[in-house]
């Protein structure tokens, strides 16, 4: 048995859409299907749970502001009960768990990949650094915090959202952390023909993906979502070429070459298994580092800040005791970067 080969589930599905408390039992069941498929990480298209605000693109703020209602009503806290119950599930199943979700800080929503450790402890968190376009309206955004590869002790693993992938030196972070494997979420926009991009989402979410695992030398684990009838339903668009249409979406496992391992997954529920053989990356850095023997940082450098960007700091409070709260059970402190290279 090749011990470098790391087997990867990916999930194209939608959960109950708006409903936590369903979407949590679907989200455990998936990382239970994926445990017994023999995956050591599974991961989850952007914000499963409870859902993609799809009526971005379609309402008005008037038709809108009811469903961004129950979507922070159902919104995941980190930590909070259900976190545990998805650690609790990734700790049955053995599996590292990367999970995107629509999370609730107080009272804003964050665009969030959650990961959990095989032994149920939430270890870091990435915020999409920037809300796309008109997701401004739900989400806010992260900070230098949420840059990061965490080391599963077989993998470096690391993750980006959407169109962050367009960011460049985001990705290019990520190269330099030693990232092995990455985790590209995203929702069914293909699907979603109110948005302006949805004829090209194929071709962006694929081209990305496809130059991050070649300029990176990592491979890339593609999880995108679905619509479901549900979904239809509730967003009520009439019929006409801006109604969403069943299905959509694309996942699967992309090389370091930048090639596909198999023809990704389309339109209908399941969760894909890849084999991703982690000893074929030192001959795709033979060829071309960048991050390290292809790179010039005599021309070019940058860095990352990670000071948190809260509207209250530490020094403005030195003089309060902060609240105590009960104690999170031995979770590990949100955004913990488990290795990287400083």
């Amino acid at each position: 048995m090749n011990d470098k080969i790391v087997r990867v589930a990916a999930v194209h599905a939608a959960a109950p859409f708006l409903d936590l408390t369903a979407g949590l039992e679907k989200t455990r069941e998936a990382i239970f299907e994926a445990g017994r498929g023999g995956a050591k990480i599974v991961v989850f298209p952007e914000t499963f749970l409870p859902g993609y605000p799809h009526w971005i693109w379609s309402h008005t703020p008037k038709y809108a502001a009811p469903l961004f209602a129950r979507l922070f009503e159902n919104a995941l806290e980190l930590p909070s009960p259900e976190s545990r119950a998805i650690g609790d599930a990734a700790r049955e199943a053995g599996v590292w768990v990367v999970l995107g979700t629509d999370e609730r800080d107080g009272g804003t929503l964050y665009n969030t990949q959650a990961y959990f450790s095989p032994d149920g402890r939430l270890v870091a968190r990435h915020r999409k650094l920037h809300p796309t376009n008109a997701e401004r309206t739900v989400w806010g955004r992260g900070d230098g915090r949420d840059v990061f590869v965490v080391d599963t002790g077989f993998a470096r693993l690391g993750g980006l959202i959407c169109f962050e992938h367009s960011m460049d030196l985001a990705k290019y972070a990520l190269a330099t952390l030693g990232e092995q494997i990455h985790v590209a979420s995203w929702p069914a926009i293909n699907a979603t023909h109110a948005d302006p991009n949805a004829g090209d989402f194929d071709h962006y979410s694929t081209t990305l993906a496809q130059a991050h695992a070649i300029c990176a030398q990592t491979y890339v684990v593609v999880s995108q979502g679905m619509i479901t009838q549900e979904i239809i339903d509730t967003l009520e668009i009439p019929d006409g070429p801006e109604a969403p249409t069943l299905g959509g979406g694309l996942s699967g496992f992309i090389g370091p070459n930048g090639q596909w391992l198999n023809d990704p997954h389309r339109d209908t529920e399941a969760i894909v298994f890849g084999d991703l053989d982690l000893g074929i990356i030192p001959f795709a850095k033979f060829f071309a580092d960048g991050a390290g023997h292809y790179a010039r940082p005599d021309v070019f450098r940058f860095g990352i800040d990670r000071t948190p960007q809260t509207p209250l700091t530490n020094q403005s409070v030195a003089n309060v005791e902060p609240l105590t709260r009960e104690p999170d059970h031995g979770a590990e402190p949100i955004g913990r970067v488990l290795s990287v290279r400083d």
